[in-house]
């Protein structure tokens, strides 16, 4: 962080996370219908409605891991807002953007180190 960089507001960021959070929680609810097995029944499913619904159960269960990784790090980033390191990159310790918390508040590393360890 520079001296041009804004203060972060901390208590924005942590509101803003806890709605993320709750948003991906309820997608996850709403989509557990779609992630369901597949019935096998030839005599109530055709073979192209079969296949079509695995095709949808795959998007669905793929986008759920999706949603269970980015809930793992926004549960990350509120452990660090909780200890006070929220805004500091965990590989080099020097202060995050606020621009790049602004873009992802989640962010566990400045670009730089993000750029060298691609895993958060």
């Amino acid at each position: 962080m520079t001296d041009h960089d804004p203060p972060i507001d901390v208590a924005a960021f942590k509101a803003l996370l806890e709605a993320r959070a709750a948003e991906l929680r309820e997608l996850s609810e709403i989509s557990a219908q779609s992630r369901k097995a597949v019935e096998l029944d030839q005599a109530s499913v055709g073979r192209v409605s079969r296949i079509d619904a695995i095709q949808r159960q795959s998007v669905a269960l793929a986008n759920e891991r999706n949603r269970t990784l980015e809930l793992e790090h926004i549960k990350a980033a509120l452990v660090r807002i909780d200890e006070g390191e929220f805004g500091y990159c965990v590989a080099c310790g020097e202060p995050i953007p606020v621009k790049r918390l602004n873009v992802d508040p989640s962010a566990a590393k400045c670009v730089d180190c993000a750029k060298s360890f691609p895993t958060r």
